[in-house]
């Protein structure tokens, strides 16, 4: 591997443990303080079942291959190696309510990790998964779901004294451009979301004659902010040049639009599935080489730090 290869995989594993750190900070936080108000269970549910199939995915890859499981090197590598289902499960249970039911949060988790092997294109002579799979999880879910909702955007500050509701939101938005100026390079993708959902909530007003406070009021909820930093911006299912990714975010706001337009409920997750779909499809059609075979092909070239698949 060259130094560049190994410069871009230690920076990607330093965003995932960052990662990894933030989402489990805030997650015992919003539990402890913030109001919360899925059980502890839920979080614990879904992070054994991330864990236990990420484990049971990696194994596969590993003997398909003949070699070693990278998980069994010692207890840094096993941390390596969870870290992408560890980020996952906590943002699953953090953002659907299923009331006191485990099996909504345990199958999305179950759908997100196994999504990652099998919903592959080859790129490069290599597979790569193209659907966001916190994303996609949540998406099927709710698809199946309709009992299972999002959880409430007052929950993340509910016990917060006022002041509080801006300081939460700000630290949320300083920190999540940190992460993604240093570690996944997509902030011009932020900028074309929110400049893409400023045009789609001003023609809903312009046509439709949509409040315009209304059609802006996600912005300013913390689900959005969240998702804005930490969902729309994983660098494993998005486009890293530049003109690419003002398109994919601008086409995630557009998408949003038309369902709002629809009715249909929960646009954020099912815009971000349909054009990571969509992008996915376009990639396959332009590099039609046929997949290698049907056995599971590890993902990632260099074990040791290459695990940034994303959450």
């Amino acid at each position: 591997m060259n130094t560049t290869d190994s410069w871009g995989q230690a920076r990607r594993l330093g965003g995932l443990r960052r990662f990894a750190v933030a989402i489990t900070v805030f997650n015992i936080l919003g539990h402890t303080v913030f109001g919360f108000e899925q059980s502890w269970a839920q979080p614990i549910a879904s992070l054994a079942t991330a864990y236990v199939l990420e484990l049971l995915v990696e194994w596969i890859d590993a003997v398909s291959a003949g070699k070693r499981p990278y998980f069994l090197e010692g207890w840094k590598q096993l941390c390596n190696s969870l870290l992408p289902a560890h980020i996952t499960a906590l943002a699953v249970a953090m953002l659907l309510y299923s009331s006191d039911r485990l099996l909504p949060i345990m199958l999305a988790s179950a759908v997100a990790i196994v999504s990652k092997a099998t919903l592959r294109l080859s790129v490069g002579g290599r597979l790569r998964h193209f659907l966001n799979p916190s994303n996609f999880g949540i998406t099927v879910v709710l698809l199946l779901f309709p009992w299972v909702g999002i959880a409430p955007p007052y929950h993340f500050t509910e016990n917060l004294p006022p002041a509080g509701s801006v300081i939460l939101p700000s630290l949320i938005c300083i920190s999540g451009t940190l992460v993604n100026w240093r570690f996944t390079g997509r902030l011009p993708l932020i900028a074309a979301w929110w400049v893409g959902f400023l045009a789609q909530a001003a023609l809903r007003n312009m046509i439709f004659g949509t409040s315009l406070i209304s059609a802006l009021g996600p912005m300013t909820g913390v689900a959005f902010i969240l998702f804005s930093f930490y969902m729309i911006t994983d660098p494993a299912t998005t486009p890293f040049a530049r003109r690419s990714q003002i398109t994919f975010g601008l086409a995630v706001a557009a998408f949003y639009g038309l369902l709002v337009i629809l009715h249909v409920v929960f646009g954020f997750f099912f815009a971000l599935t349909l054009v990571s779909g969509m992008r996915g499809l376009a990639v396959y059609i332009r590099r039609p080489s046929p997949l290698p075979s049907p056995t599971m092909i590890p993902v990632h070239s260099t074990p040791a730090i290459s695990k940034a698949a994303s959450a």
